[in-house]
């Protein structure tokens, strides 16, 4: 057996992901949150903003924080839902639609630099990992 575990694993190797995108992000004046904000809204429609969080897996003061830090950057827009006077939905600007075309290109290369290196058959197998991963704490067969 590894001298290491599953969750050591995947905790190291996102938090070099992480590190990564940061890094990238940075040197346009963003976030790894910001990019993955702009990836996660549709750049032809608004998204409410209640959905967003979930969507990303976002606690809301963590959301709260980078959506006014995207406000602040001109990257998004708040405009009342039209289908509920209640709630708000946010849109990208033309800023944030060239920002979350970058930041696509920069996860885009990170997929092919890897399926380049590891293989297509390799990647296969990975997201089946990670699916039964995902699927066994859901039905929550651990604990």
């Amino acid at each position: 057996m590894s001298k290491y575990t599953i969750d050591h694993e995947l905790r190291y190797t996102w938090q070099s992901v992480s590190k990564m995108y940061n890094e990238e992000a940075t040197k346009v004046g963003g976030s790894m949150a910001i990019g993955f904000a702009l990836l996660s809204l549709n750049p032809k429609k608004g998204l409410p903003s209640t959905s967003l969080g979930p969507k990303m897996g976002m606690e809301s003061t963590s959301l709260s924080r980078t959506l006014k830090s995207m406000e602040e950057y001109n990257l998004i827009k708040r405009i009342p839902n039209p289908n509920d006077g209640r709630g708000v939905l946010i849109e990208l600007t033309d800023l944030g639609i060239e920002m979350r075309d970058a930041s696509k290109d920069v996860v885009m290369k990170f997929n092919s630099v890897i399926i380049k290196k590891i293989g297509k058959k390799n990647m296969e197998v990975f997201f089946n990992v990670m699916h039964e991963i995902n699927k066994t704490i859901k039905n929550k067969e651990i604990f």
